[in-house]
């Protein structure tokens, strides 16, 4: 039996899906928009689950990484979360508020207003980098009724999380499905009333493709490399501890982990110099410190180490930032790569690990235009103190967000918007553009007993006519 008292061996996972599915439906449709004091108790329910679980929670996410430090989980994972859940409880009476708003003279002497209502039961298919932040923040908007399906490459942390879930919510609130990839699918495939999908973009397209069978809409928060410019104006004492501590956070495990550095030609030598000085300092040793994480898994593991021999083998320089990798802890040392092209796979993938390219330019617009040449990034990062420069970047560049003079701080910010454009995602969540996004912003016009358009009923006559040119005119 699994988490949800059913038997997976005699059961297909879209029935027991379905199942689960139609609890939490048939309850949202006893109470489609739920009152406040509801909304807030369900978040202070989920904040004490919390609170009373994270310590298992993230003892289950380090067992299931091989080591992560509970600082790393603590700070990544539990914080913001918390941090979400009480933005939320400050700001979700305003945000349930009906919005009036003017109407054209059709609508006149009338009143419009928009409700923003619970769309209804929402999947949530969370990755295992940040398996705690990623599977419970999309739910502090206080929209009620969903189902979790975290990664597998977590089982000990979804079983933790299931048993968390159940302790604090009914199934019809709140469940957790656990499962491989045969139940991810079946998931992507259940005809949820919204999906959010965090996690690789050959992943989110599938997904995608999945709910649009139910026309059911998506918010895909992806991936993509993540350019960190490092202008000619910078300074690299400042810089380069900031992007080295974005960069191996979580050993690079981070969907808006700086993926490769732009630096001035003139530049790199001192810029590499100073990764490893500051690589040196966060993490003094790679062998049994705590504080740096093992890679997920052997495959994950194998398949960085590929992308450093494939460079090398082409040409490129690899520049080890610090001694200490050890495939049986899957704990793989950081390292800077210089004289990467497209030609390496760590120039066309996103890498998610330790590893850094350096790309020299010459020109803002050289580096800008290697950045609009590729798929538009999930984050950005720029460096330095001239403000025309900063401009420029900002004005010709696209990307799902930015950080300036530092690394993955937007995406801790809940008064800003967190999503990606193009190939690395769509829709948004964090905050009230997180809430929107998984309600119907239902117009409603209440039109009085006196209403203009009732000058234009049939038959037209000379009134009528007299009234469309002034219409064309000024409506």
């Amino acid at each position: 039996m699994d988490g949800n008292g059913y038997d997976r061996q005699a059961v297909s996972p879209e029935l027991a899906i379905g199942k689960v599915l139609a609890r939490q439906r048939a309850a949202y449709l006893t109470d489609i928009n739920p009152a406040l004091a509801l909304r807030v108790d369900r978040l202070d329910r989920l904040e004490r689950m919390i609170l009373v679980w994270q310590e298992r929670l993230a003892q289950a996410i380090s067992e299931d990484f091989g080591n992560r430090s509970a600082v790393v989980t603590t700070l990544a994972d539990i914080v913001p979360t918390r941090a979400a859940i009480r933005h939320a409880r400050r700001h979700l009476k305003g945000w349930m508020r009906p919005r009036r708003v003017p109407l054209a003279w059709t609508g006149q002497p009338g009143s419009g207003l928009i409700l923003r209502q619970p769309l209804g039961v929402v999947g949530i298919i969370a990755p295992w980098n940040y398996p705690m932040n990623l599977t419970l923040s999309p739910l502090v908007g206080g929209r009620g009724r969903a189902m979790l399906k975290p990664s597998e490459l977590t089982p000990r942390f979804s079983e933790v999380l299931d048993a968390a879930v159940k302790a604090f919510f009914a199934e019809d609130e709140l469940a957790v499905i656990t499962g491989g990839p045969e139940v991810a699918a079946a998931f992507s495939a259940a005809p949820f009333d919204h999906l959010m999908f965090t996690g690789s973009t050959a992943v989110g397209r599938k997904v995608a493709e999945a709910a649009a069978r139910n026309v059911t809409p998506v918010t895909l928060e992806l991936g993509g490399k993540s350019p960190a410019i490092i202008d000619a104006s910078a300074d690299l004492d400042s810089a380069v501890p900031r992007l080295i501590w974005g960069k191996l956070l979580n050993s690079g495990q981070t969907c808006v982990a700086p993926d490769y550095a732009l630096v001035p030609r003139d530049r790199v030598e001192a810029f590499v110099e100073a990764t490893k000085a500051a690589a040196e300092r966060q993490y003094p040793r790679l062998a049994d410190n705590p504080d740096y994480t093992s890679i997920i898994s052997a495959r994950h593991f194998d398949r960085l180490a590929g992308l450093i021999e494939e460079a090398r083998d082409k040409g490129a320089k690899v520049i080890e930032l610090l001694p200490g990798t050890d495939a049986a802890r899957r704990i793989l040392a950081p390292v800077v790569v210089t004289g990467a092209n497209d030609t390496m796979a760590l120039m066309r993938e996103e890498i998610f690990g330790p590893i850094l390219p350096v790309i020299p330019y010459d020109t803002l617009d050289e580096a800008l235009a290697f950045i609009n040449a590729r798929d538009r990034p999930l984050a950005l990062y720029w460096f330095g103190t001239d403000r025309k420069a900063e401009g420029r970047v900002l004005n010709g560049t696209i990307s799902g967000g930015v950080t300036i003079n530092d690394t993955i701080l937007h995406l801790a910010q809940d008064n800003l918007p967190f999503g990606g454009v193009g190939a690395s995602g769509y829709g948004a969540c964090h905050g009230e553009a997180g809430f929107v996004a998984m309600s119907k912003e239902k117009p409603v016009l209440r039109q009085s007993r006196l209403s203009a358009v009732a000058l234009l009923y049939p038959p037209y006559g000379k009134l009528a006519g007299m009234l469309l040119k002034v219409l064309a005119r000024f409506g």
